[in-house]
Formats: structure tokens, C-alpha cells, sequence
């Protein structure tokens, strides 16, 4: 990076926080040569924009030496108000960027204290395929002995149940995960009780 990374971040973050003359809606004024993306012959859409920027937020949420910096920023807010948007594409970031920051105590900590489990639960029920193993991956890094009565919520238990019969590998096998590792036999056995062993009519993500 030229900048600094505190400095490069917050060209980030700022770029996707302008706001209009009104003040009541996100804009992004993204420089090219923020994108990762060379490819493109056209401007940006303000929508493409705001995606960009968030998927380089999200990159750099894999990074343990950016955590400091991105709370310092409020970013782990911005993912989290990011996950009620419209656009398919800004949840499956904000979702990435979550699952990449909940790994640490300290972020673990705030999203729990933030109330992010309930937003995370309802990605559950995205059709983008990213959306849902991020969620899925994210609630088990989340769960802790505090934590565990919702993130293993009986509604959450039975979804789990019905992603372990998707014809999705990848899906079903991290659902099988979540069930074995961090759920009690009572709670499945309940959800069992609730569900008739099929995927028919539940929202599954999109191959």
C-alpha cells in the first residue's frame, strides 16, 4: 500500500459512507483505482461502487492485523448493517467480511454484544450459496456457552437439519457439521420432531 494501512482503510470506509445533499442514503464515489478489477472498460454504477469497496473491506477482513483498524473504523457496523440491504451482493460481502473478523475474541465479542446474531440467522434463508456458508460458518464461530441458547435456537436447529439433505455438498456437509459439533442430541432430536426430512419448499441457496 502507498498509504498507510489506517489511511488506505479509511479511504475506504469513506468512500462507501459519503452520503447525498439529503444525508439520508449511502453513496460511493469510487476511484478505479480503488478496484481490484482491472478489467473494466466502463465507469462503475454507483451500485458496482458500493460492491467494490465492500469486497475489498471484506478482503481485508482476512487479515489478523487489520482487526484493530477495522474496529477503530466501525466496520464490523457496517457489515452488519449491510446485511438487511436489497442487494444480494452487499449481504454475501458484509457476510464474508463477518466471517472473516469473527475468528477474534475481541470481534466475536462486539458482534455478539451488538445483537448481530439475529441478521446473521436470517441469511440463512439467502439464495447465494456464499451468503449461507458464510452464515452457517460464522454462527459457529460465534457460539459460545453465553451465546449458544441463539445461535442454536431451535428454528436455526431444524434449517440446519434441512441444509444437511441439500443435494449441495458443500451446504450439507457444514450443516452435518453444525448439528454434530454444536448441537446437543435433545435439540436435534426436537428438531427432528418439527421437520419431515425434506428440503422441499426451503429456501436453498442457488448453485
Amino acid at each position: 500500500m502507498e498509504l498507510g494501512r489506517l489511511e488506505y482503510l479509511q479511504a475506504l470506509v469513506t468512500e462507501f459512507q459519503v452520503t447525498d445533499s439529503t444525508g439520508n442514503k449511502r453513496r460511493c464515489s469510487l476511484a478505479l483505482s480503488v478496484s481490484s478489477v482491472s478489467s473494466h472498460t466502463r465507469p462503475f454504477s454507483l451500485a458496482e461502487a458500493k460492491e467494490q469497496v465492500l469486497a475489498n473491506l471484506a478482503n481485508f477482513a482476512y487479515d489478523p492485523s487489520n482487526y484493530e483498524y477495522l474496529r477503530q473504523l466501525q466496520v464490523l457496523d457496517l457489515f452488519l448493517d449491510m446485511l438487511t440491504e436489497d442487494s444480494e451482493t452487499l449481504v454475501e460481502f458484509a457476510m464474508g467480511g463477518l466471517c472473516n473478523l469473527c475468528l477474534d475474541k475481541t470481534n466475536k465479542e462486539y458482534i455478539l454484544e451488538a445483537n448481530g446474531v439475529e441478521p446473521i440467522i436470517n441469511c440463512l434463508s439467502s439464495s447465494n450459496e456464499e451468503t449461507v456458508v458464510s452464515a452457517v460458518t460464522t454462527l459457529m464461530f460465534l457460539t459460545t456457552p453465553r451465546s449458544r441458547a441463539q445461535t442454536t435456537a431451535l428454528p436455526v436447529v431444524e434449517c440446519m437439519l434441512r441444509f444437511s439433505l441439500s443435494a449441495n455438498t458443500r451446504l450439507s456437509n457444514l450443516a452435518s457439521i453444525f448439528l454434530q459439533d454444536y448441537c446437543s442430541p435433545p435439540q436435534v432430536e426436537e428438531a427432528r420432531n418439527l421437520s419431515r426430512h425434506t428440503a422441499v419448499g426451503i429456501p436453498l441457496p442457488k448453485d
